[in-house]
């Protein structure tokens, strides 16, 4: 670490996240936030992982160690998993020989532990996406010097109450530009009528539950809103084959999307109410659009997104659907709040009141304390 001619913190940063955008959207907002203050960086993810794709669009540089789940897998894979693991702790200690960092990121995944175990004597900043902390993330949180979380209600998962800090979720930076821009998200989105509009998404992967329901009450639905569908890349072939078999009355208010990258802050911005998944970055983005939801926790990853859901349902800022629910009471749910101008105004206000724009910021500034920290502990060791 070394200090600019301005006087800002030059940090060595290393970013160990892995999965699905869940943790590596935070890390790339708190990236945004640091600016040139990280420099260099270096992300580390797991062999075969989803982020690889992310970051490199990102242009940061990326690099891959072996790391597999233990939790919850059957006694013939657990040999299997925990020969990964070690793998990916010598992986990690090469790696940390050769980049030196001053502080990691952690933001989640089970690609993390190895790098955890690794990187004994190098100050770790853990930001817990979810309210409730998945396994890996109750293991990180015992060696962080710093653990960040999304809101007060995660406290009580940690013990370590001196060293957690609420910031708030740090949402993409690429969103930021585009609430309050209705009227130019509609423009880029087509959407072309004074309809209201309904967004509806399951992850970058998509959610086979929610796009068949969605396809089984499209004509009705199109009848009383837009619609804009990210289908993720299972279900894209039999959503613009519906679109197509659609009447062109109704097939210019549908607007399927395997996915959306730059287009996704357009998406949120055009839209009036969302049906989705409730993985972490509903307690940021939603907040930040000030954006209604109808919220379907995935019924098979622990009760992390029930939880997520059952947050905003106590503030008045959310709907929460069961899965098993979806295909009887998605159409009725739906057009009951389309039609409740009252209601969804009292959403809009609940949501937009649990924003928190400088979440980034502030785990950012988490990073550069950490850093700063290790750079005058190391002084008076040597001095």
């Amino acid at each position: 670490m070394k200090n600019q001619k301005k006087g800002e913190t030059l940090v060595r940063l290393l970013i160990c996240a892995g999965g699905t955008g869940g943790g590596v959207y935070p890390a790339l907002a708190v990236l945004k936030a640091l600016g040139e203050q990280a420099n260099p960086i270096l992300w580390v993810g797991g062999q075969g992982g989803m982020e690889a794709d992310l970051v490199q669009r990102a242009s940061i540089p990326f690099r891959a160690i072996p790391a597999a789940g233990v939790h919850g897998v059957g006694l013939i894979t657990l040999p299997k998993n925990l020969l990964q693991l070690g793998k990916g702790v010598i992986a990690s200690r090469q790696i940390l020989k050769e980049f030196s960092p001053d502080v990691i990121l952690f933001t989640g995944g089970y690609v993390a532990a190895p790098m955890a175990v690794a990187a004994n004597r190098i100050p770790k900043l853990l930001y817990v996406p979810d309210i409730e902390p998945a396994m890996a993330l109750n293991f990180l949180a015992r060696s962080a010097d710093r653990i960040a979380i999304t809101t007060e209600d995660s406290r009580d998962y940690y013990p370590q109450k001196s060293r957690t800090v609420v910031t708030g979720y740090p949402t993409r930076p690429d969103l930021a530009e585009w609430p309050g821009r209705k009227a130019q998200a509609r423009q880029i989105l087509e959407v072309r009528s004074d309809l209201p509009v309904v967004l509806v998404f399951g992850g970058s992967k998509g959610a086979r539950s929610i796009n068949q329901a969605l396809l089984s009450i499209l004509n009705s639905l199109l009848e009383t809103a837009e619609v804009v569908h990210l289908t993720g890349s299972l279900d894209w072939n039999q959503a613009r084959t519906y679109h197509d078999a659609l009447p062109s009355r109704l097939a210019a208010r549908y607007h399927p999307h395997p996915y959306l990258h730059e287009e996704m802050g357009a998406a949120l911005a055009a839209a009036d109410l969302v049906l989705s998944r409730a993985g972490a970055s509903v307690l940021g983005e939603y907040p930040l659009f000030g954006l209604p939801s109808i919220l379907v926790p995935y019924p098979y990853a622990w009760r992390y997104q029930k939880v997520n859901a059952e947050y905003l349902v106590k503030r008045g800022a959310a709907k929460l659907l069961p899965d098993e629910q979806l295909t009887e009471k998605m159409l009725p749910t739906l057009l009951a709040y389309l039609q409740d101008s009252v209601r969804l105004q009292a959403m809009q206000q609940a949501v937009s009141a649990l924003a928190r724009p400088t979440a980034a910021a502030e785990i950012a500034n988490l990073a550069l304390e950490l850093a700063e920290s290790r750079a005058v502990r190391e002084g008076n060791r040597h001095g």
